[in-house]
């Protein structure tokens, strides 16, 4: 069977299967590899593509409305405990995990993340902001935001203040 009727054939079930799935959303469950979708929320109309790696097992992956992602995005919103002696780190627990090894990650309405992005934990894009190709997020940035490097700088505003206010303006408009 082909691979996008096999993923047509399980989207509405991992769509249940999340925490929240809004309307409109594209999603390729089976050319990817999605792990917590107790932990996963989707917003309206935003695409997911095939290639995807989501990890969100012990803290909530959110996404917001009209993200597009270009293809092979990785989102992990965990960690390993490293600081244990004695122990190998695959054999640490999750109850022995601590709080700052596993913390959300928020991507905002509106982003564009391209191809072959890793956005580690604690992470928050804020709306409408862009990330470039091969760029590993490993802290957050404000909306409006165009970001790349490794890891990933601020490389410029897409609108100024009063254009950012324009904008938004007009989408409310909608």
């Amino acid at each position: 069977m082909p691979a996008y009727l096999w993923d047509a054939i399980w989207a509405p079930i991992y769509k249940r299967a999340m925490a929240h799935c809004g309307k409109g959303v594209y999603l390729r469950p089976m050319s990817s590899d999605i792990k917590g979708l107790q932990n996963l929320s989707v917003g309206d109309g935003t695409s997911i593509p095939k290639g995807s790696v989501f990890y969100c097992t012990e803290a909530p992956l959110t996404i917001g409305k009209k993200v597009v992602f270009g293809p092979r995005p990785t989102i992990i919103t965990g960690d390993h405990r490293i600081d244990i002696l004695g122990k190998h780190i695959i054999d640490v627990t999750v109850d022995e995990k601590l709080p700052e090894n596993d913390m959300p990650v928020t991507i905002e309405d509106g982003c564009w993340i391209g191809a072959n992005v890793t956005i580690l934990k604690g992470v928050t894009l804020g709306r409408g902001s862009v990330v470039a190709a091969g760029a590993v997020v490993t802290k957050s940035f404000l909306p409006y935001s165009i970001i790349g490097g490794v890891p990933a700088k601020l490389i410029k505003m897409r609108f100024t203040p009063e254009q950012i206010e324009e904008h938004e303006r007009l989408l409310n408009k909608e």
